[in-house]
């Protein structure tokens, strides 16, 4: 293979890639949300500056995508952490596990998404959603939430879901010091809210080395969704470069 046929791939292998070129869209994507008050000194522990925090609310997410072009079906979840910069409201991706190899590797390597491997699921029991995230064989998060109780506003969902975000790139070079360190934003622009509710909620963390979201305690539930979209992920922008900054 010449040099000019390495520049023209977009991942390793080269035969059979991780993932394929995007942009990538999401069919009857469909979110679980609970928002929660948690302490403001843990949270203000793992927001990296120059993000600043307001009021302590982080958002527990498990996300159902059984329709994306070329990574397939999956379920991911995580933590979203209500953050501001230069005065403007946003959210910062704290962490994502999730079931799907080729949107691990494409979340890390094309974009900055924090991505590891997890089990989580969504799922209706009876009358309640059920969000579950699994690391290994330990159960990590259990959400629960009463099923379509009350229509929510189709433009608190839009806004909710489509907020500035922001997300740590790290790249170490070969001697173990960052080659890239930078903070990226994206924001999703082009969504169809196909149906959206709320209803009370309720959200376990458990203790964890590994998957350490019950660092971030939850204090006081604040709401939650059940929001079912169309969209397509946005490409990602660098706005910090913390090597030159």
């Amino acid at each position: 293979m010449r040099s000019a046929d390495v520049l023209t791939q977009v991942t390793t292998p080269l035969m059979g890639s991780a993932y394929p070129v995007g942009p990538y869209r999401f069919a009857r994507r469909e979110y679980l949300n609970i928002t929660y008050r948690t302490d403001p000194e843990a949270m203000r522990a793992v927001v990296p500056e120059p993000l600043e925090v307001g009021e302590p609310l982080v958002r527990f997410e498990v996300i159902r995508m059984p329709d994306t072009t070329g990574l397939g079906d999956y379920t991911e979840s995580g933590q979203v952490l209500r953050v501001s910069l230069d005065g403007q409201p946003a959210d910062y991706i704290h962490c994502m596990y999730l079931d799907n190899a080729p949107a691990i590797a494409v979340g890390r390597e094309a974009s900055a998404y924090p991505k590891k491997l997890g089990s989580p699921k969504l799922y209706t029991d009876s009358d309640t959603m059920v969000g579950t995230l699994d690391y290994g064989t330990l159960r990590v998060a259990t959400a629960t939430m009463g099923y379509k109780h009350h229509s929510l506003d189709h433009a608190e969902a839009h806004a909710e879901i489509t907020a500035p975000t922001y997300m740590l790139k790290i790249v170490p070079g070969y001697d173990g010091t960052p080659r890239i360190c930078e903070l990226i934003r994206a924001e999703i622009t082009e969504i169809e809210i196909l149906g959206a509710w709320s209803g009370p909620a309720r959200l376990q963390l458990f203790e964890h080395a590994m998957a350490p979201l019950a660092d971030l305690p939850v204090r006081q539930i604040v709401s939650a969704s059940h929001v079912l979209t169309n969209l397509t992920l946005p490409t990602p922008k660098p706005v910090h470069d913390y090597l030159t900054q």
